[in-house]
């Protein structure tokens, strides 16, 4: 179709203004070379028009980095939109089915369901009309596109967000020819990549936090400590948090397991789970019906969502005002929520899985576990020395600051950009 596109347009600009106000408070955070590379690229670029793709504006973990991540674009002057696919209910169960088949889950994939996800994706790729130089595609949900819109001067990245080492073969082996009409893929880390992807350039670029976001900016103890109170919880007992969508390969059942083990050293300790419901994942609400059953008959155990107005603000909250947050995942993309912890200099007990480890400083790897008796026992450990728990959050911000921020990610993806479009 030529044209204008005509998917639905996401506005981050009013939600994120802050951001378009001053770029240059980034400035005291990164380095003058990375500074100065992002202006320079910026400029070289100032003509290109860059489109993301994904499948909804709220609730995960890519939705919440692209609505930092294009403000920052449009705050340097490049021409940069996110726009949504359509999709019914049925197509989100079936693409969820991919996500954890990716992730090395089990899917027995149908012709039924292989009909929908091309179905969708042509009716969404009808949509896309002429009016961008580059798209960028976010994981499997809006995959088929590229191929669906024919030979047109656009250049086309596929960017994956999660472990696809180690995929249900039947799931990959549909995808794969989807994904080499691509002229790049991109994976957070090389291990990820999926095998057999005869890809046509493969970069490889870890994602990244905004330090300014109402998420991550700097509140005082004290007004955690109210905020958190005024919840229900009892800031002056020993506070335990996760941050996460609810999906099984976060584990939030192995959680509610370890926190019970460490309540046996610890009796007076705290449970919160804090997660958002998103609208392209139908598994969670079974998952959150589960810990909320688990949650039930304990009075030190709390589970909070963005369906009772739990948002950016009270995760900050959370994760500033508790004694130790855990990350107890079975696979992962990356685990942002880890490099927000320590941003927030806070100790962070978590699963040896996807990206995490390179986001932990030298010398505290023995906080990544591997089974629920490892992750009580570390948290137990850290609860008892409060000392060595600050030198691990501050080990753990100063590591973030140098590698994890916002500013490093989108020179990355500049990068790669320039070097597709010439």
């Amino acid at each position: 179709m030529k044209g204008a596109t005509m998917l639905p347009k996401i506005s981050v600009s009013r939600r994120c203004g802050a951001i378009l106000a001053n770029v240059q408070r980034y400035r005291m955070l990164i380095s003058d070379e990375l500074s100065e590379e992002l202006s320079q690229l910026a400029h070289e670029l100032r003509d290109v028009r860059i489109c993301h793709l994904n499948s909804t504006a709220f609730g995960g973990g890519v939705a919440e980095l692209l609505s930092r991540y294009l403000p920052m674009l449009q705050a340097l002057d490049l021409s940069a939109d996110w726009r949504l696919i359509h999709g019914q209910p049925e197509f989100f169960t079936v693409t969820k089915a991919f996500h954890n088949a990716l992730q090395g889950g089990h899917y027995a994939l149908g012709e039924t369901e292989q009909k929908l996800y091309l179905e969708v994706n042509e009716r969404s790729a009808e949509a896309l009309g002429d009016d961008y130089d580059v798209y960028i595609v976010h994981d499997p949900q809006p995959a088929a596109l590229r191929h669906f819109t024919g030979p047109r001067h656009a250049k086309w990245i596929w960017r994956c967000h999660i472990d696809s080492s180690s995929p249900d073969k039947q799931v990959s082996g549909f995808l794969l020819p989807y994904l080499e009409e691509y002229d790049a893929v991109v994976f957070t880390m090389s291990e990820f990549l999926l095998p057999g992807l005869r890809a046509q350039r493969a970069a490889f670029i870890a994602p990244a936090i905004d330090p300014l976001a109402t998420k991550n900016m700097e509140l005082s103890q004290d007004l955690c400590r109210r905020a958190i109170a005024d919840s229900g919880v009892d800031p002056s007992k020993p506070l335990l948090v996760q941050v996460s969508r609810f999906d099984p390969w976060k584990d939030p059942l192995g959680v509610i397991e370890a926190y019970r083990l460490v309540k046996k050293e610890i009796p007076d300790v705290q449970l919160a789970l804090i997660g958002a419901m998103a609208g392209d994942d139908p598994e969670g609400w079974a998952l959150l019906d589960r810990v909320e059953e688990e949650a039930s008959g304990d009075p030190n155990m709390f589970v909070f969502t963005n369906l009772a107005g739990v948002g950016s603000m009270e995760v900050n909250v959370f994760q500033r005002g508790c004694d130790v947050v855990i990350q107890k995942s079975l696979r992962e993309g990356f685990g942002l929520v880890v490099s927000e912890a320590f941003w927030k200099e806070k100790a962070v007990v978590a699963g040896q899985a996807g990206g995490i480890p390179m986001q932990y400083p030298e010398g505290f790897e023995d906080n990544l576990v591997h089974s629920v008796e490892a992750c009580a026992e570390r948290i137990v450990h850290l609860l008892r020395h409060p000392g060595e728990r600050g030198s691990f959050g501050r080990a753990g911000r100063e590591h973030v600051r140098k590698n994890f921020l916002l500013p490093r990610l989108v020179r990355d993806e500049l990068r790669l950009i320039k070097r597709l479009v010439g």
